[in-house]
């Protein structure tokens, strides 16, 4: 069963995001929800990206870099939801 739900966004925050999602080919909705599960599962000791995520993130240029970026933003997170 779906629900909906209604967020209170800045304007320009949500024109990005749904260009983002249009680019991608996946529904803002989808980015959302993937987001969500993501903060659910964090009680797990490694937080599964959600797969536009890992997607969005191949675009940085280098792997090592992306690697780095990525587990640094992971580690954020964790301790901002804790």
């Amino acid at each position: 069963m779906t629900t909906k739900l209604t967020l209170r966004l800045d304007d320009k925050l949500i024109a990005q995001a749904k260009k983002t999602a249009r680019a991608k080919g996946v529904s803002l909705s989808r980015i959302v929800e993937d987001y969500f599960r993501s903060l659910v599962a964090r009680k797990e000791k490694e937080t599964p990206e959600s797969p536009v995520l890992t997607e969005i993130s191949g675009v940085l240029s280098s792997s090592a870099v992306s690697k780095k970026f990525r587990a640094e933003y992971r580690k954020h997170l964790e301790e901002k939801y804790k």
